[in-house]
């Protein structure tokens, strides 16, 4: 047998380093990487010290910098395709240079909103088409892409996914590990949003991370219901992380949500930041500690906590109708197996499925990671039967 790792580590005494790296390799099927940029960032650190985050801040936007060069060269050229494509990588890296940088200084926030303005680079010149949207919140808005789908059995209107990110991703990012074009290329139209605690609604906007996450789900199929190119009766949800948090309690608190998948299970949100303090952060985690603080809006770990209890799902999946899909890694080193038993067991639906990837057939780290297109494409199969075939 071999002794190499199950999957892969550029940064082995680190695992949030090499948890990022491998984010952004993974993202490559999809358009969000190439490998000879990856490799460049990875020789920038190659004398770094074990997660010296401003060496990957510099690494990271070193890259994003040449690759932006090269995509506005293209573009003076008038190559439009391949300008789009270099500013849609160069928008990943500036936003995974920036999500380790704490507190937010203007050097965090120029390389985030460098990343928008990328992203908005590709929609304008690329070929698929995308909307940059505002759906309404709390007197304020969220912000978010549409993409529609490309083909549809009905001829007029569409089923929808309304696609949330996690704890510490953005929408420009999650365009890339949502495998986005394969979605949409089945019928499937996706309104990818920031929700509160994440990308741009906290970094720009103020929006802390809430327990009652529903509002924000609500506020989605509010919006979705005022377009005559969706099928109301036929909106799905989808997160990822933490946001196997935030989708199955919108889709418990809100019966117009027609199937929910979450991407990678999360059960007592407190209970798992209470070990990881109790560990002095010595564990697997995908950005530092201190992140907590800063998308609850508080100034201490026991301040996080307390606003933590409310972030339990017993009481609320029970609720659950819709047809339900739990994606998990047999080997998740952020949220063990059990939570997403639990979560299992626990959801109210009548219609729900477990499935669980290990590490002989790959995409047993969290939210597989280490094989993504697999991931991914089981869930857009199962959504494809829930909000189509069915």
């Amino acid at each position: 047998m071999s002794n190499l790792p199950p999957y892969f580590m550029w940064f082995p005494n680190s695992y949030r380093w090499s948890s990022a790296l491998l984010n952004i390799i993974s993202t490559a099927p999809f358009g969000g990487a190439d490998i000879s940029e990856v490799y460049q960032i990875r020789r920038r650190l190659e004398e770094s010290d074990r997660e010296d985050d401003l060496a990957w801040f510099n690494a990271c936007n070193e890259v994003a910098k040449k690759v932006e060069n090269n995509a506005n060269s293209f573009l003076d050229n008038d190559f439009k395709g391949p300008a789009a494509a270099m500013f849609l990588r160069a928008s990943h890296y500036y936003q995974m240079a920036e999500r380790f940088r704490t507190p937010k200084d203007e050097k965090a926030m120029k390389s985030f909103t460098m990343g928008i303005s990328c992203f908005h680079k590709f929609i304008e010149f690329g070929s698929q088409k995308i909307e940059i949207v505002e759906v309404p919140y709390e007197g304020n808005s969220l912000p978010g892409y549409f993409v529609p789908a490309k083909a549809s059995s009905n001829k007029h209107k569409s089923p929808c996914v309304v696609f949330f990110d996690g704890l510490d991703i953005t929408k420009e990012i999650q365009y890339l590990r949502g495998g986005i074009s394969d979605l949409i290329s089945r019928g499937i139209s996706v309104l990818i949003v920031d929700g509160p605690g994440t990308g741009e609604s906290i970094r720009l906007r103020g929006h802390h991370l809430r327990y009652d996450y529903e509002v924000a789900g609500s506020a989605c199929i509010d919006w979705l219901d005022t377009r005559d190119d969706i099928d109301s009766e036929r909106i799905g949800i989808v997160a990822i992380s933490l946001g196997g948090y935030y989708a199955p309690r919108c889709a418990s608190m809100d019966d117009r949500f027609a199937a929910c998948i979450a991407w990678g299970a999360i059960w007592d949100y407190h209970e798992t930041w209470k070990k990881r303090i109790e560990k002095g952060f010595e564990t697997s985690l995908s950005v530092p500690g201190h992140h907590i603080n800063w998308i609850l809006g508080v100034n201490s770990l026991d301040e996080a906590l307390d606003k933590l209890e409310k972030f339990r799902l017993d009481g609320i999946v029970q609720r659950m109708k819709c047809p339900f899909l739990i994606v998990h890694g047999a080997d998740d080193e952020q949220v063990p197996l059990k939570d997403a038993e639990r979560l299992f067991s626990a959801s109210g639906s009548k219609d729900k499925v477990l499935r669980v990837f290990d590490s002989e057939e790959g995409g047993a780290q969290h939210c597989q990671r280490d094989y993504l297109t697999l991931g991914v494409y089981t869930m857009w199969n199962w959504f494809e039967e829930k909000l189509i075939r069915n």
